[in-house]
Formats: structure tokens, C-alpha cells, sequence
């Protein structure tokens, strides 16, 4: 039976529980007469009556009682499970992916997003690392974290984070060897530790900031990594100056094991921000999540 027809089969039900036209077309909201036609051209197309009809009463044929015994439990459960999806409609439920750096997931996401997932079992949530600047409308991402200045026009951006500085730093023991800069372009003269950006390959250019200036140094060096913690390993080692967040390197700031320089030219600026298409339209899951990861100062 083409599934066109599967209103024929409503029909028949209909008039089956109420054992009458009369009812069962008020109960589907159509006239006597076209409940009636429908029902003829059911038993017509398979070729067996399924109702006997007196002036007074509608009865089951045998066929019809054993067709209404296999099909009404069927059209049940789709009524159950059409009634469970609205309930979804406003249930946090779903899968959200977001793109974002390993720093702003291990600092930010999932410390702000750990006690949400489990009080929202329904929830499922993909944190893909990332550094460079994905389209994460191209690879079905539902947003993406970036530094403020970072994001383009055409996306709704949500501060996540507070303002964040970048810090070059080294061992007492590498300084103890090699001067200290005092402006960016004295890196160039240093054993710098690189960061390469697993996305697209490029290294990242370290950037500093003193009043008007702005300078973008490509520093070199013995150690490249596509990973921040395996360059603090390397630094705490005292193989050269990185350059990353502030918050990764104070703690060992604090307690001697490194030396900050520069820091006249590594001003704060916007820290974290999750941004998605203003197209985008919205889920009670994301906005759980959003509403979680909002920064509030």
C-alpha cells in the first residue's frame, strides 16, 4: 500500500473504535459521507470488507477485527514517539560541537561545562581542538571560540572569558646565558619555542602591542610544537623564551621557576569569545550552553 494511503487506514480505525461513521467523523473533523467513500475504497483496494453495515450498527468483519488487532498498537506508538519529539521541542537535548583552542577548553569550557552536562543527561557535547580560524559553518560546527578582536562581522559573539595577556617567557637558567630582551625584535636573536598552528600548518607570529606600535615577530628556534602544554614542558626544561596566555605561565612566574620579559608590550586585550552565524538558529541545548559559558564581570 503506497504510504499516501495511510489515511485510509486512520479512517478505518476511527470508525472501528467508535463503531459508527457518525462519531468517528466528528472525532477526524470530516464529513459522514467522505468518511464513508474513504473507507469503501480501503476495502476495494485490498479486496475484503472489513466493516458490516446495518441502518443501526457498524461491526468488525473478521478481517477487519484481525487488521484493527495488527495496525492500531502500530499508529499508537507513532502517536507516542510524535508526542515524546514535542516534548523534546523544549528539552535540552542534543549534540553541540564546538570548536576551540585546548587552552579555552581546559581553562573555560569544560571547567564552566562539567556540572551542566550532568544535569542534562540529554545534552552531548563535542569540544574539537583547534587554533587556527576554522569555518565552522563548512565543517558543521555549532560555534567557535576565538580572542575578540579575532572574529569576523557576519557572527554573534559572546564573551566567555575576561581580558587575557600574552607573556615571553624563559628559565633564570636560559637568561643566566642569554641576555634579556628588551625590545620584540631581540627575539630574533634567541632560541624561541614556536607554536604551529595544526589546522593549516602556519606558525603563529608572535604579536606585541606599546601604544601605536604594533609588531609581528617570527621568531625562530630548535623546538616547534602544535601543542601548548608540550611548549611550557619544554620551556620549564630551559629550552628557549615562549610566548603564550599569561594564566599558563604565572603560577611558575610566581614561584621563581620563570622569568617574564617583555611585558610592556604585551598589553591586556579581549580574551575568549564564543561565536556562531546569526543565521544559526537557536535549541534549548545551546542555549544551556551558552547561557553556562556566558563571562558575567
Amino acid at each position: 500500500m503506497a504510504r499516501e494511503n495511510y489515511n485510509e487506514l486512520i479512517a478505518f480505525i476511527a470508525v472501528a473504535r467508535e463503531c459508527s461513521f457518525t462519531k468517528a467523523a466528528a472525532h477526524l473533523g470530516i464529513t459522514q459521507s467522505a468518511l464513508s467513500h474513504t473507507v469503501k475504497g480501503l476495502e476495494k483496494r485490498l479486496g475484503i470488507r472489513l466493516l458490516s453495515r446495518t441502518t443501526r450498527n457498524v461491526s468488525l468483519t473478521e478481517a477487519g477485527e484481525r487488521l484493527l488487532t495488527r495496525i492500531s498498537p502500530k499508529f499508537e506508538e507513532i502517536d507516542t514517539e510524535i508526542s515524546l519529539l514535542s516534548e523534546l521541542r523544549d528539552k535540552p537535548a542534543g549534540t553541540i560541537r564546538i570548536s576551540s583552542s585546548d587552552h579555552a577548553i581546559d581553562t573555560l569550557l569544560w571547567p564552566k561545562l562539567a556540572e551542566v552536562l550532568k544535569q542534562y543527561p540529554d545534552i552531548k557535547l563535542e569540544l574539537c581542538v583547534d587554533y587556527g580560524f576554522t569555518d565552522i559553518v563548512a565543517r558543521r560546527f555549532d560555534a567557535g571560540v576565538r580572542f575578540g578582536e579575532a572574529i569576523s562581522n557576519d557572527m554573534i559573539a559572546i564573551r566567555i572569558g575576561p581580558d587575557l595577556s600574552m607573556a615571553a617567557v624563559a628559565t633564570p637558567a636560559y637568561f643566566s646565558q642569554h641576555a634579556k630582551p628588551v625590545v620584540p625584535h631581540d627575539l630574533l636573536q634567541h632560541n624561541c619555542i614556536n607554536l604551529r598552528f595544526p589546522t593549516y600548518g602556519g606558525l603563529y607570529a608572535w604579536e606585541f602591542e606599546k601604544g601605536d606600535r604594533q609588531l609581528n615577530v617570527n621568531v625562530d628556534g630548535q623546538l616547534v610544537f602544535n601543542n601548548i602544554n608540550q611548549i611550557l614542558q619544554a620551556t620549564l626544561a630551559s629550552f628557549g623564551i615562549a610566548f603564550l596566555p599569561e594564566d599558563i605561565f604565572q603560577p611558575y612566574v610566581d614561584s621563581g621557576e620563570l622569568v617574564r620579559v617583555l611585558a610592556d608590550w604585551c598589553p591586556p586585550f579581549a580574551g575568549y569569545h564564543l561565536y556562531f552565524p546569526h543565521r544559526m538558529r537557536s535549541s534549548p541545548a545551546f542555549d544551556v550552553i551558552v547561557n553556562a559559558l556566558r563571562y558575567h564581570r
